[in-house]
C-alpha cells in the first residue's frame, strides 16, 4: 500500500476506525485485485492507495496526497467527485453496480465499469474525516455479455441467409453501440482479383467519404486498409492527421472529421482476401485490448458472412447456368423434332408428287406426238414439238424449246416428262 507521509491518524477511539484497523484494510487489499482508495478531508485527498488502483488509473498517475479531483481530472463530468462530497457531507454509503467510467483523456481513455462502495471514514467523536473507496472493476464481464449478445445475434442472421449488407451494417452499428468511446465502423469488400476494395457498410460515414474511397487499390501505404489488405496484417493509425500511409488521403479524412483508423484485413479461411474491417475515431486514438479483441472477433465474423455469400452466389450462378444448359437442351430437342417432322411432311410431299409424275408420265405415254408446238396459245406456234412437258396433275403437252421454257417459267409444277422420267438429257436422246 502507498500512504501519505506525514500525516498523524486520528485518534483511537469506540466510535471511529482505529490505526491498526485502517493498516488492516490497507494490508487485506494490498494484493487483492480490488480497487482500493483511502481518501482524507473535504477535498478527497488521495491518503493512500493499493497496486490495484493505480494499474487502474495509470501508473503514471501513482502519487498520493494530491485531491482525486487533480489526479483524474476526468472524473469531474462524470458525477463521482460529487458523489464523494455526499458521502462525506450525509456520513452514509453509496454503493453503485456496473457503472461506467471513462478514465484517462484524449488518445488514452478508456471506458470501463465498477461495483463499487464509498464507505465514510470517521474519528473517534464519528466525525466523517475521509472516505473509503472499494471497488471491483466489471469491464470485461460486461463487454463480454454484450458481445456475446451482439454476436450471437449476427451468427443467426448468417445462418438464416440474412443479405450480406444486412449483416454488415448490423455488425457496424452493433460495434458502434458496443465500443467505449465513439467510434465509426467501415467494411470494405475485395475484388475477385484482390486488388481493390469497394464498399461493403459504413452506416456512420459521410456518402462523400464512402464514394470516394470506393474502389481505393491495394498496397503498401494506401491508406489504413489498403496497407492492411496488402499486408494481411492489422494497421493501427492512431493520428491521420501525421502517417504518411494518409498523405493522398488527410484532406479527405480530414473534411470527414476523422482523426485514426484501425483496419484489420478480413480473410478467408484459405488465406485469401475477403476485404478489411476498419474503426474510425474522430480523435487521435491507441487501441486498447478490448479494441483490438473486437476488431478480431467481428473480422472473423465478418469472413463468415462474407464467405457464406460468396458460396451462395456460385451456387446460384451454377444453378442460372444449370437452368440456362436445361434451356438450350429443351430448345434443342424441340428443334429436331420440328425438323423431324419437316422432313417428315417434306418425305411425304415428295413421294406424294413423284406418285403424281410417274401415273402423270405413264398417261402420257400413249399420246401421239404431235407435229407443231402446243404451247404457242391462241396464236399457235408453228415451231416443231421437240419436248414433252407435263405437271403433277396429268396435263401434258408438245413444245419448242422457246415455249416449254416459258412453261416452266411460270408453272411450277411442269417437268420434262417422257417414261422413265430421265428428265430433259434423256428425253433428248431416247
Amino acid at each position: 500500500m502507498t500512504a501519505l507521509s506525514g500525516r498523524s491518524p486520528a485518534a483511537a477511539g469506540p466510535a471511529g476506525t482505529t490505526p491498526a484497523a485502517e493498516d488492516d484494510l490497507r494490508t487485506l487489499f494490498g494484493q487483492s485485485i480490488a480497487v482500493f482508495a483511502a481518501l482524507a478531508g473535504p477535498s478527497h485527498v488521495l491518503e493512500a492507495a493499493n497496486p490495484a488502483f493505480f494499474t487502474t488509473i495509470g501508473q503514471e498517475r501513482a502519487r498520493t496526497g494530491v485531491p482525486l479531483a487533480d489526479l483524474m481530472p476526468e472524473l469531474a463530468g462524470q458525477g463521482f467527485i460529487g458523489l464523494l462530497d455526499q458521502v462525506y457531507r450525509v456520513g452514509e454509503p453509496y454503493t453503485g453496480r456496473d457503472v461506467r467510467v471513462v478514465l484517462g483523456t484524449g488518445p488514452q481513455a478508456r471506458e470501463t465499469f465498477f461495483d463499487f462502495t464509498y464507505e465514510p471514514r470517521r474519528a473517534a467523536d464519528g466525525t466523517v474525516i475521509g472516505i473509503r473507496v472499494i471497488g471491483v472493476e466489471t469491464t470485461q464481464v460486461k463487454h463480454a455479455q454484450w458481445l456475446m449478445a451482439e454476436h450471437r445475434a449476427l451468427l443467426e442472421q448468417i445462418a438464416r441467409q440474412a443479405p450480406l449488407t444486412e449483416v454488415l451494417d448490423g455488425m457496424a452499428r452493433c460495434i458502434e453501440n458496443l465500443a467505449p468511446l465513439e467510434v465509426l465502423v467501415s467494411v470494405l469488400l475485395a475484388d475477385p482479383d484482390g486488388r481493390h476494395l469497394r464498399h461493403g457498410a459504413a452506416p456512420s460515414l459521410p456518402d462523400f467519404y464512402n464514394e470516394a474511397i470506393d474502389g481505393i487499390a491495394t498496397g503498401e501505404g494506401v491508406g489504413s486498409c489498403g496497407t492492411a489488405a496488402h499486408r494481411r496484417q492489422p494497421v493501427v493509425v492512431t493520428d491521420i492527421a501525421t502517417d504518411p500511409f494518409w498523405s493522398d488521403f488527410r484532406e479527405l479524412a480530414d473534411r470527414a472529421g476523422l482523426a485514426a483508423c484501425w483496419s484489420t484485413p478480413i480473410l478467408a479461411r484459405d488465406g485469401g482476401l475477403l476485404g478489411t474491417f476498419a474503426m474510425y475515431h474522430r480523435v487521435p486514438r491507441v487501441p486498447q485490448d478490448t479494441d483490438l479483441a473486437i476488431a478480431r472477433l467481428f473480422a472473423g465474423t465478418a469472413a463468415l458472412a462474407i464467405e457464406r455469400h460468396h458460396i451462395e452466389r456460385a451456387q446460384k450462378a451454377a444453378e442460372e447456368r444449370a437452368a440456362a444448359a436445361h434451356d438450350e437442351l429443351a430448345k434443342a430437342v424441340r428443334a429436331e423434332r420440328e425438323l423431324r417432322a419437316e422432313a417428315e411432311r417434306r418425305a411425304a410431299a415428295a413421294a406424294e408428287l413423284n406418285a403424281r409424275m410417274q401415273s402423270a408420265a405413264a398417261a402420257q405415254v400413249a399420246v401421239p406426238h404431235p407435229e407443231h408446238c402446243q404451247l404457242g396459245g391462241a396464236a399457235g406456234c408453228a415451231a416443231p414439238a421437240e419436248i414433252k412437258i407435263a405437271d403433277s396433275w396429268g396435263d401434258a403437252a408438245w413444245g419448242c424449246p422457246t415455249h416449254v421454257e416459258e412453261a416452266i417459267i411460270n408453272v411450277r409444277s411442269v417437268f420434262i416428262a417422257n417414261e422413265e422420267l430421265g428428265g430433259l438429257a434423256a428425253y433428248l436422246h431416247r
